[in-house]
């Protein structure tokens, strides 16, 4: 009787680790070779299924040209702050680290682009070429901070000011 428990125990446990160790394989969404980048019908953008507006400045609640207008230095210190607590673990402002440098993300990037980002990064990483190419190169997404929009404008307006120091 000790004898059939413990082979059921030991058939179990085996039947466990199986259904463990195949259903927690490393995500499709992290592998970038893995990425569709079908062309749906009635959407433009090269090779994509992204409007012209969301391959130049990505995808999320930002959806029309922004006008900045002077600097505001308070709401850059706001985006300081929320840079360092929330941002700073992985960017740095002059080199590479787990993500790209900030320093001059606005010289590659809309300001548009940079908000959509940190305001919709799970759905560019899935969507949007030029961000699958980052994951390509970077080899991690970078994870939704769930900033709200003033936030992100705050962090806008941080990287307006360190452009220019």
């Amino acid at each position: 009787m000790m004898s059939r428990l413990l082979i059921f125990c030991f058939a179990a446990l085996i039947a466990l680790l199986t259904l463990l160790l195949t259903s927690c394989g490393e995500s499709e969404q992290q592998d970038p070779s893995r990425f569709s980048n079908q062309k749906t019908a009635g959407n433009t953008g090269a090779g994509s299924n992204l409007s012209d507006f969301e391959m130049e400045h990505a995808i999320g609640p930002i959806k029309q040209i922004m006008e900045l207008s002077a600097l505001d230095v308070n709401l850059a210190k706001e985006g300081e702050k929320i840079f360092d607590s929330k941002c700073a673990a992985c960017h740095k402002l002059d080199e590479r680290y787990v993500g790209p440098p900030q320093r001059d993300v606005l010289e590659r990037r809309t300001p548009e682009f940079v908000m959509n980002m940190m305001l919709n990064p799970e759905e560019n990483y899935q969507k949007h070429p030029e961000i699958k190419k980052l994951l390509g190169e970077y080899m991690t997404q970078m994870p939704n901070q769930n900033l709200s929009v003033q936030d992100a404008r705050a962090i806008l307006e941080y990287f307006r000011k360190v452009k220019d120091e």
